[in-house]
């Protein structure tokens, strides 16, 4: 017997799917390239997991009564086109840029615009594609800003990047900040509320036709880490996301600008935020780039030695490949340099065999 079974989230959002899909990449490096699929299924009431061949999936979730299955292959396969200009043919570096008293991992690092400006021009020389800049912390426990107080803080750094020629991201969940920043030359919106935190949220960017980033958080910063339960952890957040992505399509949004967060560390436990790194092929399923924030993130130190946030490069790294090698597109990332030299040998190393005539 198969049935339906509406497992409740903590965020209080129905469930949407009953099957989801991520590709079984044929080698390192080529997760577009697939004969298998990781199958995640709502079956006699519970969440069931296997591998498929890629061939029979949608004959097998015809079979068990489970609709969607062509449209989420689709999806997972189909070409992604530039985002904010950038083509996506291999992975792209947001640099970050805080301009935060408070930051988990560099609070007060950048205590003036010119100081923000100077590092966000050095990590796109060590190879960041987009810098992001924030000028609220968002680590748990903390407390929101004013506006006045956030657009003080990142209206010159992002017209000082802009005016540059930086790839600039503004990083909030505040509409007068998206627009104001939108205004002052950045080019795309990364939001931790998805754009459900601002109810003007939607209408800026839809009518910008701006880039967007939406992710998945659990509550809001202050209590977001307060016991975070799941039905399904990958089920809930791609559900979310699906449900905003759809949003963001019906206010004329293009799927090549709508790219999507899981959220690592944003009301997730560490076996929350690993199972999304294992699981981060199914977010394919969304159409969009796939963006993962895992750098400095608490979860690092957990695995490892309890390490402070500057001295979790190399977890960062590791769980920024792992990322990666199952379809990520967009890291988000402190380390720029670092990130970049072992995204540069993985690639290499990942890279298909040449000819042997070559």
């Amino acid at each position: 017997m198969v049935g339906r079974v509406h497992l409740r989230p903590t965020t209080d959002l129905p469930m949407t799917r009953d099957l989801y899909l991520a590709p079984v990449p044929d080698s390192a490096g080529a997760p577009g390239s697939f004969h298998r699929v990781h199958v995640l299924a709502r079956l006699d009431g519970a969440v069931t997991r296997l591998t498929l061949p890629a061939d029979i999936v949608v004959e097998w979730a015809d079979d068990q009564g489970l609709a969607g299955t062509a449209d989420l292959l689709a999806a997972i396969v189909r070409p992604r086109g530039p985002f904010a200009g950038l083509a996506l043919d291999r992975p792209r570096l947001m640099g970050v840029v805080n301009v935060t008293p408070d930051s988990f991992s560099d609070g007060g690092d950048l205590a003036s615009p010119a100081a923000a400006i100077a590092h966000g021009l050095a990590l796109r020389d060590a190879g960041a594609d987009i810098l992001d800049v924030g000028g609220e912390s968002t680590r748990p426990g903390a407390n929101p800003v004013s506006i006045d107080e956030e657009l003080a803080r990142v209206l010159p750094v992002v017209s000082g990047l802009a005016a540059a020629g930086a790839c600039v991201s503004i990083d909030t969940r505040n509409a007068a900040v998206m627009q104001a920043a939108l205004e002052a030359g950045a080019r795309i919106v990364n939001d931790i509320t998805a754009l459900t935190g601002d109810p003007q949220a939607l209408a800026v960017v839809a009518a910008r036709r701006c880039p967007v980033v939406l992710m998945h958080m659990l509550g809001e910063p202050r209590t977001m880490q307060a016991d975070p339960r799941y039905g399904h952890v990958t089920c809930d957040v791609f559900d979310h996301l699906e449900r905003q992505v759809a949003a963001c399509r019906a206010a004329g949004l293009a799927v090549d600008d709508i790219a999507i967060d899981p959220g690592i560390g944003f009301g997730k436990t560490v076996d929350h935020n690993t199972t999304l790194l294992r699981d981060a092929g199914f977010f394919l399923a969304l159409g969009g780039p796939v963006l993962y924030g895992v750098s400095r993130k608490t979860f690092i130190g957990k695995l490892s030695r309890g390490e402070a946030p500057k001295q979790r490069v190399a977890g960062s790294i590791a769980a920024g490949l792992a990322a990666v090698a199952r379809g990520a597109h967009i890291l988000r990332v402190h380390d720029v340099a670092e990130t970049a030299q072992a995204l540069a040998v993985w690639s290499a190393i990942g890279a298909p065999e040449p000819d042997a005539a070559s």
